[in-house]
């Protein structure tokens, strides 16, 4: 691909993965984000990975001026969307941010996009807002119903970019519905890395590993699962990056929203991956039984058949692979993404 790619959130560790792809692929790759829950560090990683230079903004996408002045800066092709808040547990503690940041960003962003002719746009959804269907795997039929306001959050996104691409029909929107990704560039140099305490169980597990954290807090062991503990599925962030990827390379297949689910179509309780990422690391990961946090449902596990049927595209690695590669990222970086003062806007970064 030869294109000039806007990534947001491209610090975080989907973001960063996919530039990893992206510049494998041949695209220029733009960067915005504010650095709330990620590292610049986790770009100087990407430029060594990719041996290729991308330019980086220090924003928010709430801030139109920063953001306009960014598609002023660059011929934006196209826009992959991952900037927001994600955790199911803070957002039960802080809906009104996730609101905010979730889908004011997302407001904010398509008016930029189409203020500067900007007409393609990859979505970072979410499976959560599935709710608590009965039915698995999920496929996109399947009625939303999201149980918290990070879910909701993206949902509503959701429905502001079919009005939006109703109302401009030369709007092509891919929205990606997935959860749970784990794993790390195989490498090892690029990973999750939280600020603060983890919010999501792999990351946890990483700390506790390393002992940076005592001891894994699982909520909830009464759920009708086999073990009692709650069920995902759970997917790598490599076969994650080339599912945007190839997303990107399918926005021009036609206009209006299209959604696909990414997912490995394999359930894993949350005792399941503690055992796995035991093995990984080769010691066993302390936890304690905690009670179930509101929100959470009990299973969720999704159907890729779509997007298999659409693009050829499934997952290609196992449970293994994630925890091995998630484990060998915290290995090399014991404390994690540290040391690196962030650009400013006023000064964009290749």
């Amino acid at each position: 691909m030869t294109m000039t790619v806007l990534v947001t959130g491209g610090a975080g560790f989907i973001g960063s993965h996919t530039c990893v792809e992206l510049l494998a692929s041949g695209c220029d790759v733009v960067v915005v984000d504010d650095y709330s829950n990620s590292s610049p560090a986790a770009l100087d990683q990407v430029r060594a990975l990719a041996g290729r230079p991308l330019t980086v903004y220090r924003a928010d996408l709430r801030d139109r001026v920063a953001l306009d002045a960014v598609f002023a800066a660059h011929p934006i092709d196209a826009v992959i969307h991952f900037a927001a808040k994600k955790a199911v547990g803070e957002s039960m503690d802080i809906p009104l941010d996730y609101f905010d940041i979730n889908i004011g960003g997302t407001t904010s962003l398509l008016r930029a996009m189409w203020a500067h002719g900007v007409h393609r746009l990859v979505f970072s959804s979410s499976c959560s807002i599935y709710g608590a269907s009965a039915k698995t795997p999920l496929d996109e039929d399947e009625p939303a119903a999201p149980t918290n306001p990070y879910a909701l959050s993206k949902w509503t996104c959701e429905q502001l970019l079919a009005q939006a691409c109703q109302r401009y029909p030369e709007l092509a929107v891919i929205a990606l519905r997935y959860f749970n990704p784990v794993g790390a560039h195989p490498s090892g140099l690029i990973g999750e890395d939280p600020l603060g305490r983890p919010n999501n169980v792999m990351p946890y597990l990483m700390q506790v590993a390393v002992g940076r954290l005592e001891r894994l807090p699982v909520f909830g062991d009464d759920y009708p699962t086999p073990d009692g503990t709650a069920i995902r599925d759970y997917i790598h962030v490599c076969d994650l990056a080339e599912g945007h990827r190839l997303a990107l390379e399918h926005l021009g297949d036609a206009t209006g929203l299209r959604v696909f689910n990414l997912g490995t179509g394999v359930g894993v309780s949350v005792l399941q991956l503690v055992e796995a990422f035991g093995q990984a690391c080769g010691r066993p990961i302390p936890f304690q039984i905690m009670p179930r946090r509101p929100g959470d449902v009990a299973r969720l596990i999704a159907d890729a058949g779509r997007v298999e049927r659409a693009w050829g595209w499934r997952t290609t690695r196992g449970l293994a692979d994630m925890c091995r590669d998630a484990w060998q990222f915290q290995k090399l970086n014991p404390d994690g993404y540290r040391g690196t003062t962030a650009p400013v806007l006023s000064t964009s970064e290749t």
